[in-house]
């Protein structure tokens, strides 16, 4: 989000410091889950789109942006967190940035754009992305579960250096 507005884009950068308890060293920017601030006299509402509708992290978030927003003079009372679910999250959100203190973090990021530019071949099977390890890089690693600690991410191990680590899905 760019915007000339200096009292929109100080409610923007604040909010945009905010990080996701599930997974701290990304803030709500680097997911791309923050989408819009809007600044109406003493009001402010920013809004956001969940990675998965169900989030639990949700509630701990949005009370996270209003205590964000308010230590730049809005009253709590007159901030909202509004959600809007359409269009759905998609990791194509996620800046490169956030990638990097992913991978850096020790969880792989997604391995490509959740919708292919251009005709879209079918295959059979359930076919896995091609997931590089983020501790030695090496592409010799397998999903071990579809579920690992949070909806949004799978559980591989590696076949070097024999270290398991989650992979943040292609949503």
């Amino acid at each position: 989000m760019v915007t000339a507005d200096p009292v929109t884009r100080t409610v923007w950068d604040a909010a945009a410091t905010v990080t996701d308890p599930e997974i701290p060293v990304l803030t709500i920017a680097d997911l791309g889950i923050l989408r819009k601030v809007t600044v109406e006299g003493d009001s402010v509402t920013v809004t956001v789109t969940p990675t998965y509708s169900g989030c639990p992290a949700m509630s701990t978030i949005t009370a996270d942006i209003t205590d964000a927003v308010a230590r730049t003079g809005y009253d709590p009372s007159r901030i909202h967190v509004e959600t809007v679910l359409s269009p759905a999250w998609t990791t194509d959100w996620m800046t490169e940035d956030g990638k990097r203190k992913l991978r850096e973090y020790g969880i792989a990021p997604p391995t490509h754009r959740s919708v292919p530019a251009g005709p879209v071949t079918l295959q059979l099977g359930l076919g896995r992305p091609d997931v590089p390890c983020p501790r030695c890089g090496s592409h010799a690693t397998r999903e071990l579960t579809r579920f690992a600690s949070t909806s949004c991410k799978a559980l591989y191990v590696c076949g070097d250096c024999h270290e398991p680590f989650d992979y943040f899905k292609v949503h």
